[in-house]
Order: C-alpha cells, then sequence, then structure tokens
C-alpha cells in the first residue's frame, strides 16, 4: 500500500493554496500519527495527544511543499523534487527535539528484501525517496497519461515516467545482485558464533516490585540455565532485566556472577548502575571468570523517560513528569570476547531500547570495528500492540545498512535475529507463533563481519545531502517562476498573460 497511499493525497493538495495545502497535509498527518503511535496512550495519553500534533506539522510542511505547479508539471525535475523533501523532511523530524526517526516511510518495505538492499549505500532515505517516487509518478501517469487527449498535457509526461522507471528498476536491480552476494557469504562463512537471547518476559508493574525481585532473579536463572543447555558462547538478557540497582544491592550480582561461572558462558546483560551518585542505563559484559570487562552506558536518552528536558530553565515539568533523572553515557563502547574454540575475538557493539533507531550510532559502531550489533529493549509499557513489531523495523534496516548480524533481546517481544541481508532467520515465539509477551530463550548461529564497513556507514548521510540540494533547486527554480509572472503581468496592465 506505500507505494500507492500518497496518490489521494496529491489529488487533495493538488491545485489548492499554500494554507489550504497545509491544513490538508496536517489533517492526514493527524490520522496517520494517531493510527501509527495509539499505543502511547499506556504510558501517556496526554503526550501522546501532544506528540501526535507535533509531527503532523512534518505532513503539514511537505504538503504546503509541494506546489501546485509541483504536481501539474511533468518534467523530469519535478518527479525528483517530490520525494526529495519528504526525505529532507524525515531526516530533520529524526533530529529536532532529540529525534524521533520511528515510522519512516522506507520501512513499509522491511518485508520487500529486493528493495531494501539499497539501504546499504543510501540508508533508509532511499527507500523512502524511491517509494514516494513513485507515489508521484503514478499520480502525474494518471493525470497526465496516454489517455489525456490534449497532447500539450502528455508533452512532459514520457521522461518523467522513463527517469522513475529507469530508477526504480536500477534499485531492484541491485537489490536482487546484493543480496545474493550477502546470502552466499552466509552460507560459505565458517567463523560461526552461537548466541542465545532471553526474553524474561516480566510485566511493566513487576519490574520495580521488590516483592518482586525474587521471581524476576528466579525466572532469568532458569531461562539462563536452559539456554546454556544449547552450547552458546555468549548468552544476553534484555534492558535492565536486573530487577535492583547494581551499587545499591550487591545480592543479585553476586548471583549473575555464580551464574556467569556455573553454565561457562559469557555473559550480557542490562541492568541500572550507580557511579558517583548517579544513574546510568547501562550494558555489562561478564566472563565465564565473573569479570566485568567491559560495560556501555546508553548516550541517546527518552525525553519525558528517562529524563526531563530543561528541567533547570523549567523546574515545574518535575512536577508536571516525577522521573527520575538518568545520566547520559559519555562514549560509545565496544565488547570484545573470545569465543570457545575460535583464535579471533569477536566485537560486537550494543544499542540499548530506542538507540536502534538511529543510524549513525550503529553506523560509528560498525566503523570502529563491530562485528555484529547487539540491541537490548523493554517494550512492556505497550502491552500487546504493533509497538514492539514497529520497533523490530528499525533493526532490520540496521542490520542491512551496515551489513551485520543483529541480534535482539527484550523483555516481552519481538526477541530475534536478523542476517545483513535483511532476512530474519528466528524470532522467539510459543508454539502457537505467537512472539508478544512470551518467556522463553532461542539460540542461533550468527557470522561477526570482519569486511569493511558500507558505502552509507562510511560516508553517512551524503544521500540526505543530496535531496536537499535537489530541494532547494526546485524551491528556488518555482520563487523565480512566480517573480517572472509577476513581473509580466505587470508589462501586460495587470493580466497574468505568458508572453
Amino acid at each position: 500500500m506505500a507505494w500507492i497511499a500518497f496518490v489521494p493525497f496529491f489529488y487533495a493538495v493538488s491545485r489548492q493554496k499554500i494554507l489550504a495545502r497545509f491544513f490538508l497535509g496536517y489533517f492526514f498527518g493527524a490520522l496517520f500519527w494517531a493510527g501509527l503511535l495509539y499505543w502511547l496512550v499506556h504510558v501517556t495519553v496526554l503526550g501522546s495527544f501532544v506528540l501526535v500534533l507535533y509531527l503532523a506539522l512534518y505532513n503539514g510542511l511537505f504538503a504546503a511543499m509541494l506546489f501546485p505547479a509541483s504536481l501539474e508539471n511533468r518534467r523530469v525535475r519535478t518527479i525528483l523534487f517530490i520525494p526529495a523533501v519528504w526525505v529532507c523532511l524525515e531526516f530533520i523530524r529524526s533530529y529536532v527535539l532529540t529525534g524521533f526517526p520511528w515510522g519512516l516511510l522506507g520501512y513499509s518495505q522491511t518485508p520487500n528484501l529486493p528493495v531494501l538492499q539499497i539501504a546499504d549505500t543510501t540508508g533508509t532515505w532511499g527507500i523512502s525517496f524511491i517509494v514516494m517516487m513513485v507515489n508521484g509518478a503514478i499520480y502525474q501517469c494518471i493525470v497526465y497519461g496516454p489517455w489525456v487527449t490534449e497532447k500539450k498535457k502528455r508533452k512532459y509526461i514520457a521522461p518523467s515516467m522513463a527517469v522513475a522507471g529507469v530508477l526504480l528498476a536500477g534499485v531492484v536491480a541491485y537489490g536482487i545482485v546484493r543480496f545474493q552476494q550477502i546470502d552466499g557469504k552466509k552460507r560459505e562463512a565458517v567463523n560461526l558464533v552461537r548466541v542465545a537471547v532471553v526474553q524474561g518476559n516480566i510485566p511493566q508493574e513487576l519490574k520495580w516490585n521488590e516483592a518482586s525481585q525474587d521471581y524476576i532473579m528466579k525466572r532469568y536463572i532458569d531461562l539462563t540455565h536452559e539456554a546454556a543447555g544449547e552450547m552458546p558462547s555468549l548468552i544476553i538478557w534484555p534492558e535492565a532485566s536486573l530487577p535492583t540497582v547494581i551499587g545499591e544491592d550487591p545480592v543479585y550480582f553476586s548471583e549473575v556472577e555464580k551464574l556467569a561461572q556455573n553454565t561457562g558462558t559469557w555473559l550480557l546483560f542490562g541492568a541500572v548502575t550507580l557511579r558517583h551518585e548517579r544513574y546510568y542505563n547501562s550494558a555489562i559484559l561478564m566472563s565465564p571468570q565473573k569479570e566485568v570487562v567491559d560495560v556501555y552506558d546508553k548516550m541517546h536518552l527518552v525525553p519525558f523517560g528517562e529524563y526531563i528536558p530543561l528541567r533547570k530553565i523549567l523546574p515545574f515539568l518535575e512536577t508536571v513528569v516525577p522521573i527520575g533523572e538518568t545520566t547520559r553515557g559519555c562514549s560509545r563502547t565496544l565488547f570484545t570476547f573470545l569465543p570457545p574454540g575460535h583464535t579471533t575475538p569477536a566485537t560486537f557493539g550494543v544499542l540499548i531500547c530506542f538507540e536502534d533507531l538511529f543510524p549513525e550510532l550503529s553506523r560509528e559502531l560498525t566503523k570502529h570495528g563491530a562485528g555484529f550489533l547487539v540491541n537490548i529493549t523493554n517494550d512492556a509499557w505497550y502491552k500487546k500492540t504493533p509497538a514492539a513489531y514497529q520497533h523490530f523495523q528499525a533493526s532490520i534496516l540496521r542490520a542491512v545498512e551496515n551489513r551485520r548480524f543483529v541480534v535482539r533481546a527484550t523483555n516481552t517481544g519481538v526477541s530475534g535475529f536478523i542476517a545483513p541481508s535483511g532476512v530474519v532467520n528466528a524470532v522467539l515465539a510459543d508454539k502457537s507463533g505467537t512472539s508478544l509477551f512470551v518467556g522463553g530463550m532461542q539460540a542461533r548461529r550468527i557470522v561477526p563481519s570482519q569486511e569493511k564497513p558500507t558505502p552509507y556507514a562510511r560516508f553517512g548521510e551524503w544521500f540526505v545531502v543530496l535531496c536537499a540540494l535537489v530541494s532547494i533547486f526546485g524551491i528556488g527554480t518555482r520563487c523565480n517562476k512566480e517573480r517572472d509572472l509577476t513581473l509580466s503581468a505587470k508589462h501586460c496592465g495587470g493580466s497574468r498573460c505568458n508572453p
């Protein structure tokens, strides 16, 4: 549906004045975001309402920037201008006010493997571009196609459709070739590492309940012993899985040390840590010798979830949103361990919670040597809704963008293993196929990559810069045209003729 979803929208905004276009776009955006993010009401009703109203602004701006001439003009530059503007607005939304890169148009293609592969060069933005370009091409083809009787209206349609067709065919052809290459490397790989993920399925109302601490710890110990039976080199627990704060209560941490020693496996687990009177959302790697090898502190915190923005300037927010203050980590961490039977250490990077939504974090980890990526998270807040599946889409794109395996360990789902081609190798589920709010463990073999970073990992947002240049050129061209028409009208005695 993503390939045609905007065609009715283009009909609605075509030939409208700028203010009408903005409000039509805003209404369209409010409907979209309300339907996509309705699950946020499980956390905050007022916050979800405000967020929807804010995000709809970008759809309104998109509509306002689509000059009537953009939709009426059949020139090649028009077929590129529309998706370029969309990509620029998606990028801005991903970074303004700490950023919210959720529900990108490119995420809609996660099951579409041939189209997905271009992300290793352009990032997700390239997929958003091609999908929006096809929407614009379909709209123009319907309005100005061969069945239109006026030759004047059909004059420029052929070049535009040719450009759109060539770009789409190029993306699909590239995707087919790259998918076969990546998939073939996976089959030929010999440097396999067995990894297990544990999904505790702890309800959010029990997570920080002192009366539930023993139950939670026993749950993870039992599942870890079960996972150890699969002979993995590394076992991964979800975000903040330890039911206490490290630095305040040493009892449960000592239980983790015994567990790592008894199972003889490396253990990566999430925990809240207290150091120097500051709280951190951390990922900790422990060796079978009970040694804490390294710690990563979450760098991209959730506003109003882990910290209050502008707390010092607007202190009243503390009474509106009474949360604890989590301290931001100051540097990335590469975790290294030596799997049994291997002579080369395996290196990986960790993304905590929604950090996997921000491609620059995984890019930096890949550039600095991460052989695979791990996402530990807790989406229990949002109950049995599409939230966890929408979050899972981001991890699929991070795998393709960096050509690295992504391993996800979550509290309530979706936990699983994603190949560098974007193929979901496995998802933890019960016998009925349900992957949300089920407990268990799953083990799979992955291949830590030793290849050079992808073009996207090396060069970053070059495609967004290109889209920005196209957008500026398109807006500048339209402004010049409006000025010329105004001057022409003055020369023609006030009538807007075409001299």
